[in-house]
């Protein structure tokens, strides 16, 4: 039985030219996106295995639970799986990677995260209990707040807001209602133009670095 039923639309990979492969002028919706694996360790690319080679364990996708997307592009397809961990990414170059899997770990800068990456699917794999995501790229739950927060200043920043306005509603501060003079040298003032000047640095390729965890 295959591993992942063929879906009938293909998806672009190359469209956005930031490493995502979802076409930027489509709707936002509940799935999370395609990274290219080139941008993200998060994302284990898997191949056949050489002939020679013995192969222990075929992929059963029960092991891992059912996929949040399945998606296919001319270089294969990919599936997205989650636990509490996170969100794992698996690209199979060709159908035979699902039966005789083996895992390609380009040694590029993000070597050593990829390779823990897959040594936690084999563990998974083999029947362990353990995260599908290695610690190094699990976002905390203080990163996850600050991440909203960020998003919510940039915005109200990018609808025409200032920092009084971020410091009201991002940061529900009064001190956004004091007079000029008492403003100008508040801790929300100073903290409502950081939240925009991060903000800014986030949209703008800063979220890559996410994918890093950075």
């Amino acid at each position: 039985m295959a591993l992942i039923p063929k879906p009938s639309e293909l998806v672009s990979h190359v469209d956005g030219g930031c490493g995502v492969a979802h076409d930027p002028a489509s709707p936002v919706g509940p799935e999370p996106a395609i990274w290219l694996p080139e941008a993200s360790p998060g994302t284990l690319i898997l191949t056949p295995a050489p002939p020679d080679f013995e192969t222990v364990h075929s992929i059963d996708r029960n092991a891992f639970g059912l996929p949040i997307v399945e998606r296919t592009d001319a270089d294969g397809r990919e599936l997205v799986v989650a636990d509490g961990s996170g969100e794992l990414h698996v690209r199979l170059r060709d159908q035979q990677a699902a039966q005789r899997p083996a895992v390609l770990v380009p040694l590029d800068s993000m070597g050593e995260l990829r390779a823990d990456v897959a040594l936690h699917f084999a563990r998974r794999l083999a029947g362990q209990r353990t995260g599908l995501l290695p610690a190094a790229l699990r976002l905390t739950s203080f990163q996850k707040r600050r991440l909203i927060q960020l998003l919510h200043a940039f915005d109200v920043h990018d609808l025409g807001g200032g920092p009084r306005d971020v410091a009201a509603k991002v940061l529900a501060s009064d001190h956004a209602q004091r007079r000029s003079v008492e403003w100008k040298d508040s801790h929300a003032r100073r903290k409502a133009n950081r939240l925009i000047h991060d903000s800014i640095a986030l949209v703008e390729r800063g979220y890559l670095k996410l994918l890093r965890g950075l």
